[in-house]
């Protein structure tokens, strides 16, 4: 089973620095490989005898080209570029194959992070070895034992983090769920979670919270001058905010989910149309501040991990009609 734990990191002014150029290298080389796909492409559909790209032949191309291009490459770490690549690649993969959307050019403040194979850097402890840097400090420990796979360093507003994919054995790495039957689970928007037992569990709906100031915040970036201090420092006020409303959200989805799993073995759940229930404008600040995409994704993997399983309706049966009737009845 592969699982990837997500760690801060405590880094200096040097490393954090280190953190900002390897990123931005990644940035650089993702989307001159993006542009670089498209233009071989066009010149593939006109001329047939063109090669198609790929991204093992964008890699020897910058490998080429970056020592006399770009030679500020090569002041951090080889895998920055060469994973961005291979991630472009994958997206390619994933659009062909119909589960994605057409890859998007990289954005800076956006998109801030770099990716590491197993053998560019090590643990030991609380700290992590990256390459031409040395060893970071990190706030917690490996939760996880197993064959380690590769480590991605990422920026949320102003904090650091990486998160390691760990190849754990086929046991279960969390005890298996408590024998306390079987639950059904109401997702909504004024409570988060209805519970078959009776239980109701409300969301934290942070954004809802913290939406007075996170509008001022707003109008006060629209207000400064672009390209001047006070922006970025504004900016950087925003990018906060909003970090902290996602970190509000995912802990209260954390534990519920938690919780769940670990009293059930069996969970039932609606399969939601949420890009519908996104589109009406009614809805869709409360449904987007509940988080119910989340909350199955962090349902599957926990149910996965304890040996329980999830029940899926389908969202089109008369679930909510059964339940009154069979209450009416009883």
């Amino acid at each position: 089973m592969l699982i990837a734990h997500k760690i801060a990191l405590d880094p200096n002014n040097v490393q954090a620095t280190y953190f900002a150029r390897a990123a931005g290298t990644a940035r650089f080389a993702y989307n001159w490989a993006l542009a670089e796909w498209q233009r071989q492409y066009e010149a593939c559909k006109a001329d047939a005898s063109q090669p198609k790209p790929s991204q093992m032949g964008l890699r020897r191309q910058l490998n080429g080209i970056k020592g006399e291009q770009f030679p500020w490459m090569l002041e951090v770490t080889k895998n920055a570029p060469q994973m961005a690549i291979i991630q472009l690649g994958a997206a390619f993969k994933n659009f062909f194959a119909g589960r994605a959307k057409y890859p998007k050019f990289r954005k800076k403040g956006l998109h801030d992070r770099f990716s590491l194979t197993n053998d560019q850097f090590s643990i030991d402890g609380s700290r992590i070895r990256i390459p031409n840097l040395g060893w970071v400090r990190m706030r917690e420990t490996l939760r996880f034992t197993g064959k380690i796979m590769s480590a991605t360093v990422s920026r949320v507003a102003k904090r650091w983090f990486v998160s390691i994919a760990v190849d754990t054995p086929n046991e279960l790495p969390l005890p298996k769920a408590e024998k306390q039957g079987a639950v059904g689970v109401d997702l909504g928007v004024s409570a988060l979670a209805t519970l078959s037992t009776g239980e109701s569990i409300p969301g934290p709906k942070a954004h809802k919270a913290l939406l007075c100031r996170l509008q001022r915040l707003s109008r006060g970036l629209s207000r400064k001058v672009k390209g001047s201090e006070n922006r970025k420092k504004a900016k950087a006020k925003l990018s906060r905010l909003h970090a902290r409303i996602g970190n509000i959200r995912k802990d209260g989805l954390h534990q519920l989910t938690t919780d769940l799993t670990r009293r059930f073995h069996t969970i039932g759940i609606e399969d939601l149309n949420v890009k519908g229930m996104i589109k009406n404008r009614h809805l869709s600040r409360a449904v987007s501040d509940m988080g119910f995409f989340e909350f199955r994704r962090q349902l599957d993997y926990k149910m996965a991990q304890r040996g329980g399983m999830i029940v899926v309706a389908d969202r089109w049966y008369p679930s909510s009609k059964t339940c009154s009737g069979f209450t009416t009845a009883t």
